[in-house]
């Protein structure tokens, strides 16, 4: 009887790159950029897509494009160039990727995730992890005590007011 050996693993990292980025994959093809746009306004100026009221921003730079969508407890709002205000409530998660943003997070956020460049975020009270992967990113919080994974170059992440 002969055995035959096989190497699996360059199909089972595909398998494992696809599961980890189905999820992704999913929630960028259910949303838009320019779904919904205010009234009066063309696909190239400012747009916002949520779920929820508290998702959206509150102010935004015209001109820009920017996504913002709730699915579950987790907010992600992705843009470049704005200035907004963004409301975590009470115990939200909030993904944040772009570059050049300045941000007001009020609330407390359980968990948040930073991705881009030149972003300068300002949060009232992050719990339990920052993860900022990227480049030049400033990131304060003004209460809490979380754990930080600073992936990246030239970030900053302090405590402050």
């Amino acid at each position: 009887m002969r055995a035959q050996i096989t190497d699996r693993s360059p199909r089972l990292a595909a398998l494992a790159v696809a599961l980890t980025l189905m999820p992704v994959a999913i929630g960028l093809a259910s949303c838009s950029s320019t779904a919904n746009p205010p009234a009066g306004s063309s696909t190239s100026s400012t747009a916002a897509t949520t779920t929820s009221g508290t998702a959206a921003p509150t102010t935004s730079t015209s001109g820009s494009t920017t996504a913002s969508v709730e699915i579950g407890n987790t907010l992600n709002y992705g843009s470049i160039a704005t200035t907004a205000t963004i409301d975590c409530a009470n115990g939200k998660s909030l993904n944040v990727a772009g570059s050049n943003n300045t941000l007001t997070v009020t609330g407390s956020c359980e968990t948040v995730s930073v991705s881009g460049a030149n972003n300068k975020i300002n949060f009232d009270k992050v719990n339990g992890r920052i993860t900022v992967l990227g480049l030049d990113n400033t990131i304060t919080y003004k209460d809490g005590d979380p754990k930080v994974d600073n992936i990246g170059s030239g970030n900053t992440i302090n405590k402050g007011s």
